[in-house]
Protein backbone atom coordinates (compact mmCIF):
# COMPACT_ATOMS: atom_id res chain seq x y z
CA UNK A 1 0.00 0.00 0.00
CA UNK A 2 1.37 3.33 -1.37
CA UNK A 3 0.15 6.42 0.60
CA UNK A 4 0.79 10.01 -0.92
CA UNK A 5 0.93 12.30 2.14
CA UNK A 6 0.01 16.22 1.78
CA UNK A 7 -0.97 19.02 4.23
CA UNK A 8 -4.28 19.09 5.25
CA UNK A 9 -5.95 22.21 3.80
CA UNK A 10 -7.56 24.08 6.60
CA UNK A 11 -10.74 24.65 5.22
CA UNK A 12 -10.88 20.39 5.33
CA UNK A 13 -11.08 21.42 9.15
CA UNK A 14 -13.60 24.08 9.52
CA UNK A 15 -16.71 23.15 10.77
CA UNK A 16 -15.58 19.80 12.46
CA UNK A 17 -15.70 19.39 16.07
CA UNK A 18 -12.33 20.21 17.89
CA UNK A 19 -10.83 17.83 19.51
CA UNK A 20 -11.05 19.72 22.57
CA UNK A 21 -8.66 18.70 25.46
CA UNK A 22 -7.83 15.04 23.58
CA UNK A 23 -3.90 16.15 22.97
CA UNK A 24 -3.29 17.32 26.93
CA UNK A 25 -4.75 13.40 28.33
CA UNK A 26 -2.87 11.11 29.68
CA UNK A 27 -4.30 7.79 28.97
CA UNK A 28 -2.42 4.96 29.64
CA UNK A 29 -3.58 1.50 29.87
CA UNK A 30 -3.97 0.06 33.71
CA UNK A 31 -2.04 -2.87 33.13
CA UNK A 32 1.02 -1.70 32.27
CA UNK A 33 2.40 -5.53 33.41
CA UNK A 34 4.94 -5.05 30.61
CA UNK A 35 7.08 -2.11 32.01
CA UNK A 36 10.54 -2.96 32.66
CA UNK A 37 11.90 -0.97 36.04
CA UNK A 38 14.46 1.20 33.95
CA UNK A 39 13.31 3.11 30.47
CA UNK A 40 15.72 4.53 27.93
CA UNK A 41 15.14 8.24 26.96
CA UNK A 42 15.06 7.40 22.70
CA UNK A 43 12.59 6.10 21.52
CA UNK A 44 13.00 4.22 18.04
CA UNK A 45 10.12 3.77 15.56
CA UNK A 46 10.85 2.05 12.17
CA UNK A 47 8.40 2.85 9.42
CA UNK A 48 8.23 3.76 5.28
CA UNK A 49 6.58 6.66 5.45
CA UNK A 50 5.57 9.90 7.82
CA UNK A 51 1.75 9.16 7.99
CA UNK A 52 1.92 7.64 11.62
CA UNK A 53 4.54 10.23 12.41
CA UNK A 54 1.81 13.15 11.43
CA UNK A 55 -0.66 11.16 13.50
CA UNK A 56 1.54 11.03 16.39
CA UNK A 57 2.61 14.73 16.13
CA UNK A 58 -1.22 15.65 16.67
CA UNK A 59 -2.73 13.49 18.41
CA UNK A 60 0.06 11.96 21.42
CA UNK A 61 -0.94 13.31 24.54
CA UNK A 62 2.98 14.20 25.82
CA UNK A 63 4.35 15.42 22.07
CA UNK A 64 6.01 18.56 22.67
CA UNK A 65 7.55 19.67 19.66
CA UNK A 66 10.01 18.27 16.77
CA UNK A 67 13.74 18.93 17.28
CA UNK A 68 15.94 19.29 14.50
CA UNK A 69 19.75 18.65 15.53
CA UNK A 70 21.60 18.32 12.08
CA UNK A 71 20.86 16.56 9.71
CA UNK A 72 18.52 14.74 12.29
CA UNK A 73 15.65 15.24 13.49
CA UNK A 74 13.22 14.06 16.95
CA UNK A 75 9.85 14.45 18.83
CA UNK A 76 10.19 15.65 22.40
CA UNK A 77 8.29 14.10 24.47
CA UNK A 78 6.96 15.66 27.60
CA UNK A 79 9.87 13.90 29.98
CA UNK A 80 12.88 14.60 28.15
CA UNK A 81 12.16 11.38 25.71
CA UNK A 82 13.58 11.61 22.10
CA UNK A 83 11.04 10.25 19.65
CA UNK A 84 13.15 9.09 16.24
CA UNK A 85 11.19 7.85 13.27
CA UNK A 86 13.57 6.26 10.82
CA UNK A 87 11.95 6.37 7.61
CA UNK A 88 12.85 3.64 4.85
CA UNK A 89 10.93 4.02 1.59
CA UNK A 90 9.35 0.62 0.62
CA UNK A 91 10.57 0.92 -3.19
CA UNK A 92 12.16 -2.51 -4.42
CA UNK A 93 11.11 -3.69 -0.87
CA UNK A 94 13.53 -1.66 1.28
CA UNK A 95 11.62 -1.24 3.79
CA UNK A 96 11.57 -4.75 4.93
CA UNK A 97 14.87 -5.31 3.93
CA UNK A 98 16.04 -2.38 6.36
CA UNK A 99 13.40 -3.80 8.95
CA UNK A 100 15.08 -7.45 8.23
CA UNK A 101 18.56 -6.76 9.12
CA UNK A 102 18.22 -4.09 11.95
CA UNK A 103 15.91 -6.45 13.76
CA UNK A 104 18.18 -9.38 13.24
CA UNK A 105 20.97 -7.16 14.87
CA UNK A 106 18.50 -6.16 17.95
CA UNK A 107 20.43 -8.30 20.32
CA UNK A 108 24.06 -6.74 19.66
CA UNK A 109 22.72 -3.19 18.95
CA UNK A 110 23.74 0.08 21.30
CA UNK A 111 21.01 0.40 23.61
CA UNK A 112 19.84 3.62 22.08
CA UNK A 113 20.04 2.21 18.78
CA UNK A 114 17.51 -0.63 19.41
CA UNK A 115 14.04 -0.77 17.53
CA UNK A 116 11.07 -0.19 19.80
CA UNK A 117 8.40 -0.24 17.70
CA UNK A 118 7.95 -0.83 13.68
CA UNK A 119 4.93 -0.92 11.42
CA UNK A 120 4.07 -3.20 8.98
CA UNK A 121 1.38 -3.09 6.17
CA UNK A 122 -1.42 -6.09 5.97
CA UNK A 123 0.56 -8.04 3.08
CA UNK A 124 2.96 -9.33 5.01
CA UNK A 125 2.08 -8.66 8.31
CA UNK A 126 1.81 -12.22 9.27
CA UNK A 127 5.55 -12.77 8.06
CA UNK A 128 6.30 -10.16 11.43
CA UNK A 129 4.14 -11.20 13.59
CA UNK A 130 4.50 -15.13 13.04
CA UNK A 131 8.37 -14.08 14.87
CA UNK A 132 10.17 -13.82 18.17
CA UNK A 133 10.54 -9.80 16.77
CA UNK A 134 7.27 -8.89 18.12
CA UNK A 135 6.13 -8.69 21.41
CA UNK A 136 2.92 -10.11 22.90
CA UNK A 137 0.93 -6.68 23.29
CA UNK A 138 -1.10 -8.01 26.18
CA UNK A 139 1.54 -10.41 28.43
CA UNK A 140 4.47 -7.94 27.08
CA UNK A 141 3.75 -4.80 26.32
CA UNK A 142 0.85 -4.76 28.93
CA UNK A 143 -2.59 -3.64 27.17
CA UNK A 144 -5.67 -5.42 28.27
CA UNK A 145 -8.65 -6.80 27.06
CA UNK A 146 -10.56 -4.18 27.84
CA UNK A 147 -8.18 -1.25 26.52
CA UNK A 148 -8.68 -3.27 23.62
CA UNK A 149 -12.60 -4.38 23.43
CA UNK A 150 -13.62 -1.65 20.91
CA UNK A 151 -10.99 -2.57 17.67
CA UNK A 152 -12.66 -4.24 14.84
CA UNK A 153 -12.19 -7.98 15.41
CA UNK A 154 -10.12 -8.47 11.85
CA UNK A 155 -7.39 -5.80 12.78
CA UNK A 156 -6.74 -8.92 15.88
CA UNK A 157 -7.52 -11.54 14.00
CA UNK A 158 -4.79 -11.10 11.14
CA UNK A 159 -1.97 -10.19 14.00
CA UNK A 160 -2.94 -13.16 16.18
CA UNK A 161 -0.25 -15.79 15.92
CA UNK A 162 -0.27 -18.51 18.59
CA UNK A 163 -2.99 -16.66 20.49
CA UNK A 164 -1.12 -13.66 20.80
CA UNK A 165 -1.89 -10.65 19.87
CA UNK A 166 1.45 -9.37 17.98
CA UNK A 167 0.35 -5.69 17.24
CA UNK A 168 -2.63 -3.32 17.26
CA UNK A 169 -3.60 -0.83 14.33
CA UNK A 170 -5.06 2.80 14.86
CA UNK A 171 -7.36 2.23 11.56
CA UNK A 172 -9.94 0.00 9.86
CA UNK A 173 -9.78 0.34 5.91
CA UNK A 174 -12.67 -0.52 4.59
CA UNK A 175 -12.92 0.54 0.83
CA UNK A 176 -15.82 2.58 -1.23
CA UNK A 177 -15.84 3.94 -5.23
CA UNK A 178 -15.10 7.49 -4.59
CA UNK A 179 -16.46 9.16 -8.06
CA UNK A 180 -16.50 12.45 -9.68
CA UNK A 181 -19.81 14.22 -9.45
CA UNK A 182 -20.27 16.42 -12.47
CA UNK A 183 -19.24 13.13 -14.52
CA UNK A 184 -21.55 11.43 -12.64
CA UNK A 185 -24.18 13.65 -13.43
CA UNK A 186 -22.97 13.31 -17.18
CA UNK A 187 -23.23 9.10 -17.50
CA UNK A 188 -26.03 8.76 -14.54
CA UNK A 189 -28.29 12.35 -14.88
CA UNK A 190 -27.46 12.45 -10.81
CA UNK A 191 -24.87 12.26 -8.18
CA UNK A 192 -26.63 11.54 -5.78
CA UNK A 193 -24.72 8.60 -3.68
CA UNK A 194 -28.28 6.47 -3.15
CA UNK A 195 -28.51 7.16 -6.78
CA UNK A 196 -25.08 6.11 -7.98
CA UNK A 197 -25.00 3.30 -6.20
CA UNK A 198 -28.16 1.85 -7.80
CA UNK A 199 -26.61 1.90 -10.95
CA UNK A 200 -23.50 0.49 -9.61
CA UNK A 201 -24.66 -2.06 -7.35
CA UNK A 202 -22.86 -4.94 -8.58
CA UNK A 203 -20.64 -5.78 -11.43
CA UNK A 204 -23.24 -6.20 -14.28
CA UNK A 205 -24.57 -2.98 -13.77
CA UNK A 206 -21.54 -1.56 -13.40
CA UNK A 207 -19.86 -3.14 -16.66
CA UNK A 208 -23.26 -1.44 -18.19
CA UNK A 209 -22.55 1.63 -16.67
CA UNK A 210 -18.86 1.68 -17.91
CA UNK A 211 -20.07 0.86 -21.48
CA UNK A 212 -22.61 3.95 -21.29
CA UNK A 213 -19.90 6.38 -19.83
CA UNK A 214 -17.92 5.48 -23.01
CA UNK A 215 -20.57 6.58 -25.21
CA UNK A 216 -20.24 9.89 -23.60
CA UNK A 217 -16.79 10.30 -23.31
CA UNK A 218 -15.78 8.90 -20.18
CA UNK A 219 -13.13 6.58 -18.82
CA UNK A 220 -15.04 4.30 -16.03
CA UNK A 221 -11.97 3.55 -14.25
CA UNK A 222 -8.38 5.03 -15.09
CA UNK A 223 -6.23 2.07 -15.22
CA UNK A 224 -5.56 -1.84 -15.16
CA UNK A 225 -5.23 -2.27 -11.20
CA UNK A 226 -7.76 0.05 -9.67
CA UNK A 227 -10.05 -2.82 -9.40
CA UNK A 228 -7.90 -5.32 -8.27
CA UNK A 229 -8.40 -5.13 -4.49
CA UNK A 230 -12.19 -5.22 -5.07
CA UNK A 231 -11.58 -8.54 -6.65
CA UNK A 232 -8.04 -9.58 -4.82
CA UNK A 233 -10.01 -9.11 -1.15
CA UNK A 234 -12.91 -11.47 -1.84
CA UNK A 235 -11.19 -14.61 -2.76
CA UNK A 236 -12.20 -17.82 -1.61
CA UNK A 237 -8.60 -18.77 0.03
CA UNK A 238 -5.24 -18.08 0.40
CA UNK A 239 -2.79 -17.35 -2.45
CA UNK A 240 -0.28 -19.92 -1.11
CA UNK A 241 -1.70 -22.56 0.96
CA UNK A 242 0.36 -24.27 4.16
CA UNK A 243 2.41 -26.81 1.90
CA UNK A 244 3.17 -23.50 -0.53
CA UNK A 245 1.02 -24.15 -3.67
CA UNK A 246 0.03 -21.55 -5.16
CA UNK A 247 -3.23 -21.19 -6.61
CA UNK A 248 -4.79 -18.72 -9.25
CA UNK A 249 -8.21 -17.97 -7.20
CA UNK A 250 -11.78 -17.79 -9.46
CA UNK A 251 -11.52 -14.26 -7.94
CA UNK A 252 -8.11 -12.92 -9.95
CA UNK A 253 -9.08 -14.64 -13.45
CA UNK A 254 -12.74 -12.60 -12.90
CA UNK A 255 -10.17 -9.69 -12.45
CA UNK A 256 -8.04 -10.42 -15.35
CA UNK A 257 -11.27 -11.41 -17.48
CA UNK A 258 -12.81 -7.95 -16.64
CA UNK A 259 -9.13 -5.97 -17.13
CA UNK A 260 -8.69 -7.15 -20.37
CA UNK A 261 -12.34 -6.26 -21.61
CA UNK A 262 -12.00 -2.70 -20.12
CA UNK A 263 -8.54 -2.32 -21.92
CA UNK A 264 -9.84 -3.45 -24.95
CA UNK A 265 -13.29 -1.62 -24.92
CA UNK A 266 -11.64 1.51 -23.88
CA UNK A 267 -13.05 1.97 -20.68
CA UNK A 268 -9.96 2.45 -18.86
CA UNK A 269 -7.20 5.32 -19.64
CA UNK A 270 -4.35 2.12 -19.42
CA UNK A 271 -2.37 3.72 -16.57
CA UNK A 272 -0.50 1.91 -14.13
CA UNK A 273 -1.64 2.13 -10.75
CA UNK A 274 1.00 5.07 -8.81
CA UNK A 275 1.64 6.10 -12.05
CA UNK A 276 2.07 9.85 -13.67
CA UNK A 277 -0.95 9.57 -15.70
CA UNK A 278 -3.29 7.66 -12.76
CA UNK A 279 -2.34 10.15 -10.42
CA UNK A 280 -3.39 13.51 -12.66
CA UNK A 281 -6.50 11.28 -13.59
CA UNK A 282 -7.67 12.20 -10.29
CA UNK A 283 -7.74 15.58 -10.78
CA UNK A 284 -8.92 18.56 -12.56
CA UNK A 285 -5.77 18.55 -15.11
CA UNK A 286 -6.37 14.81 -15.71
CA UNK A 287 -8.19 12.79 -18.24
CA UNK A 288 -12.25 11.96 -17.67
CA UNK A 289 -12.40 9.49 -15.26
CA UNK A 290 -15.68 8.90 -13.34
CA UNK A 291 -14.33 7.07 -10.50
CA UNK A 292 -11.37 5.35 -8.07
CA UNK A 293 -12.20 2.42 -6.11
CA UNK A 294 -10.15 3.69 -2.78
CA UNK A 295 -10.18 2.36 0.41
CA UNK A 296 -10.54 5.15 3.87
CA UNK A 297 -6.84 6.38 3.36
CA UNK A 298 -6.73 6.73 -0.31
CA UNK A 299 -9.57 8.85 -0.12
CA UNK A 300 -8.30 11.66 2.41
CA UNK A 301 -4.62 11.34 1.64
CA UNK A 302 -4.04 10.24 -1.83
CA UNK A 303 -7.41 11.11 -3.74
CA UNK A 304 -7.39 14.56 -2.06
CA UNK A 305 -4.10 15.73 -2.67
CA UNK A 306 -4.39 14.43 -6.46
CA UNK A 307 -7.49 16.13 -6.81
CA UNK A 308 -6.47 19.30 -5.78
CA UNK A 309 -2.36 19.97 -7.06
CA UNK A 310 -1.83 23.29 -6.20
CA UNK A 311 -3.49 22.75 -2.63
CA UNK A 312 -5.35 25.40 -2.77
CA UNK A 313 -8.64 24.10 -1.08
CA UNK A 314 -11.87 24.17 -1.98
CA UNK A 315 -11.39 26.93 -4.72
CA UNK A 316 -14.72 26.78 -6.55
CA UNK A 317 -12.48 26.26 -9.49
CA UNK A 318 -12.65 23.28 -11.19
CA UNK A 319 -9.73 24.28 -13.52
CA UNK A 320 -7.58 24.20 -10.06
CA UNK A 321 -9.43 22.02 -8.04
CA UNK A 322 -11.86 18.87 -7.32
CA UNK A 323 -12.01 19.39 -3.61
CA UNK A 324 -16.22 19.32 -2.83
CA UNK A 325 -16.49 17.48 -6.29
CA UNK A 326 -15.70 14.02 -5.12
CA UNK A 327 -18.52 11.85 -3.61
CA UNK A 328 -18.65 8.46 -2.72
CA UNK A 329 -20.86 5.00 -2.56
CA UNK A 330 -20.46 1.32 -1.56
CA UNK A 331 -20.08 0.02 -4.89
CA UNK A 332 -20.08 -3.23 -6.48
CA UNK A 333 -18.89 -5.14 -3.92
CA UNK A 334 -17.74 -4.72 0.03
CA UNK A 335 -13.80 -4.71 -0.05
CA UNK A 336 -10.80 -2.95 1.87
CA UNK A 337 -7.36 -2.46 1.19
CA UNK A 338 -4.16 -2.85 3.73
CA UNK A 339 -3.84 -0.98 6.85
CA UNK A 340 -1.06 -0.30 9.32
CA UNK A 341 -0.20 -2.00 12.36
CA UNK A 342 2.22 -0.90 15.18
CA UNK A 343 4.58 -3.73 16.75
CA UNK A 344 6.69 -3.76 19.61
CA UNK A 345 10.42 -4.98 19.17
CA UNK A 346 11.67 -7.50 21.55
CA UNK A 347 14.74 -6.25 23.44
CA UNK A 348 12.81 -2.25 23.80
CA UNK A 349 14.31 -1.03 26.90
CA UNK A 350 10.88 1.11 26.53
CA UNK A 351 8.18 -1.17 27.08
CA UNK A 352 6.39 1.65 29.75
CA UNK A 353 6.63 3.49 26.48
CA UNK A 354 5.88 1.50 24.17
CA UNK A 355 2.29 0.89 26.26
CA UNK A 356 1.62 4.50 26.60
CA UNK A 357 1.92 4.63 22.73
CA UNK A 358 -0.05 2.01 21.97
CA UNK A 359 -2.87 2.72 23.91
CA UNK A 360 -3.32 6.27 23.26
CA UNK A 361 -3.33 5.94 19.30
CA UNK A 362 -5.15 2.57 19.14
CA UNK A 363 -7.40 1.72 21.87
CA UNK A 364 -8.36 5.83 23.29
CA UNK A 365 -11.86 6.64 21.85
CA UNK A 366 -10.93 10.42 22.12
CA UNK A 367 -8.24 10.06 20.51
CA UNK A 368 -10.05 7.61 17.62
CA UNK A 369 -13.01 10.35 17.15
CA UNK A 370 -10.29 13.28 17.04
CA UNK A 371 -8.15 11.54 14.03
CA UNK A 372 -11.34 10.99 12.29
CA UNK A 373 -12.99 14.16 12.49
CA UNK A 374 -9.46 16.08 11.60
CA UNK A 375 -7.76 13.61 9.10
CA UNK A 376 -10.86 12.05 7.89
CA UNK A 377 -8.96 8.53 8.33
CA UNK A 378 -11.44 5.84 9.60
CA UNK A 379 -10.08 4.97 13.04
CA UNK A 380 -10.20 1.36 14.68
CA UNK A 381 -12.78 1.89 17.83
CA UNK A 382 -16.11 0.91 16.66
CA UNK A 383 -17.69 3.33 19.95
CA UNK A 384 -16.51 6.64 18.49
CA UNK A 385 -17.19 5.62 14.65
CA UNK A 386 -20.75 4.86 15.07
CA UNK A 387 -20.55 8.43 17.13
CA UNK A 388 -19.52 9.84 13.78
CA UNK A 389 -21.48 7.84 11.67
CA UNK A 390 -24.90 9.28 13.33
CA UNK A 391 -23.81 12.86 13.74
CA UNK A 392 -25.84 14.76 10.84
CA UNK A 393 -23.37 17.67 11.74
CA UNK A 394 -20.44 15.67 10.66
CA UNK A 395 -19.71 16.10 6.76
CA UNK A 396 -16.47 15.86 4.54
CA UNK A 397 -15.76 19.07 2.92
CA UNK A 398 -13.55 17.52 0.58
CA UNK A 399 -16.65 15.26 -0.49
CA UNK A 400 -18.90 18.26 -0.55
CA UNK A 401 -20.33 17.16 3.14
CA UNK A 402 -20.79 14.02 2.59
CA UNK A 403 -20.51 11.91 5.82
CA UNK A 404 -18.27 8.66 4.20
CA UNK A 405 -17.96 6.96 7.86
CA UNK A 406 -21.70 6.53 7.84
CA UNK A 407 -20.71 4.07 4.52
CA UNK A 408 -17.13 3.08 5.71
CA UNK A 409 -19.15 1.96 9.11
CA UNK A 410 -21.41 -0.72 6.65
CA UNK A 411 -18.50 -2.02 5.13
CA UNK A 412 -15.92 -2.17 7.74
CA UNK A 413 -18.08 -4.68 10.04
CA UNK A 414 -18.22 -7.10 6.40
CA UNK A 415 -14.36 -7.15 6.66
CA UNK A 416 -12.95 -11.14 6.83
CA UNK A 417 -9.17 -11.34 6.61
CA UNK A 418 -8.71 -14.90 7.28
CA UNK A 419 -7.26 -15.33 3.85
CA UNK A 420 -4.15 -13.02 4.31
CA UNK A 421 -1.05 -14.67 3.98
CA UNK A 422 2.84 -14.07 4.26
CA UNK A 423 2.89 -14.11 0.11
CA UNK A 424 0.53 -11.94 -0.51
CA UNK A 425 2.82 -8.96 -1.16
CA UNK A 426 4.75 -10.52 -3.91
CA UNK A 427 1.66 -12.17 -5.25
CA UNK A 428 -0.46 -9.02 -5.67
CA UNK A 429 2.18 -7.45 -6.76
CA UNK A 430 3.41 -9.35 -9.32
CA UNK A 431 0.42 -10.75 -10.46
CA UNK A 432 -0.35 -6.77 -11.21
CA UNK A 433 2.93 -6.27 -12.98
CA UNK A 434 2.98 -9.51 -15.39
CA UNK A 435 -0.63 -8.85 -16.45
CA UNK A 436 0.17 -5.61 -17.83
CA UNK A 437 1.45 -7.49 -20.88
CA UNK A 438 -1.31 -9.23 -21.35
CA UNK A 439 -3.65 -5.96 -21.25
CA UNK A 440 -1.92 -4.32 -23.36
CA UNK A 441 -1.58 -7.45 -26.09
CA UNK A 442 2.00 -7.21 -26.24
CA UNK A 443 1.81 -10.86 -24.75
CA UNK A 444 -0.89 -13.75 -24.98
CA UNK A 445 -2.46 -14.86 -21.25
CA UNK A 446 -0.52 -18.16 -21.08
CA UNK A 447 2.79 -15.90 -21.72
CA UNK A 448 2.03 -13.83 -18.73
CA UNK A 449 1.33 -16.00 -16.63
CA UNK A 450 4.58 -17.76 -17.31
CA UNK A 451 6.06 -14.66 -16.46
CA UNK A 452 4.19 -14.37 -13.21
CA UNK A 453 5.22 -18.13 -12.14
CA UNK A 454 9.10 -16.60 -13.00
CA UNK A 455 8.75 -13.31 -10.97
CA UNK A 456 7.25 -15.23 -8.32
CA UNK A 457 9.72 -17.78 -8.21
CA UNK A 458 12.54 -14.61 -7.36
CA UNK A 459 11.09 -13.47 -5.00
CA UNK A 460 10.44 -17.02 -2.72
CA UNK A 461 11.52 -20.30 -2.85
CA UNK A 462 10.06 -23.57 -3.24
CA UNK A 463 6.51 -22.49 -4.27
CA UNK A 464 5.22 -25.09 -6.37
CA UNK A 465 1.79 -24.01 -8.48
CA UNK A 466 -1.68 -26.09 -8.44
CA UNK A 467 -2.19 -27.95 -11.72
CA UNK A 468 -5.09 -25.42 -13.36
CA UNK A 469 -2.62 -22.53 -12.82
CA UNK A 470 -1.85 -22.73 -16.58
CA UNK A 471 -5.57 -23.26 -17.70
CA UNK A 472 -6.83 -20.91 -20.05
CA UNK A 473 -9.62 -18.37 -19.17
Amino acid sequence: MKKSMFAIPALLTAGLIALAGCTGQNNTSSAGSGATSTEGKVFNIECWNNEFQGQFEKFYPDYVRTVTEGATSYDLLRDGTKVYFKITPTDGNAYQKKLDADLSAQDSAAVDDKIDMFLIEADYATKYVATDYTLDVKGDVGLSDDDLSQMYQYTKDIVTYNNKLKAVSWQATPGLFAYRRDLAKTVLGSDDPTTVQAALSDWTNFNSVAATAKSKGVFMLSGYDDAYRVYSNNMSGKWVNDSKVVTLDPQIKAWIKATKTYTDSGYNDKTTLWDTQWNADQGPKGNKVLGFFYSTWGINFTLAGNSDPDKLGNTGNPATSLFGDYAVCQGPASWYWGGTWLCGAKGTDNKSLLNKIMYAMTCSRAIANGITRITQDYTNNQVAMNDIAADTTYGSAFLGGQNHIALFKESASKINMKNAGAYDQGCNENIQTAMQDYFTGTADYATAISNFKTKLDAVYNGLTYDATFDAAL
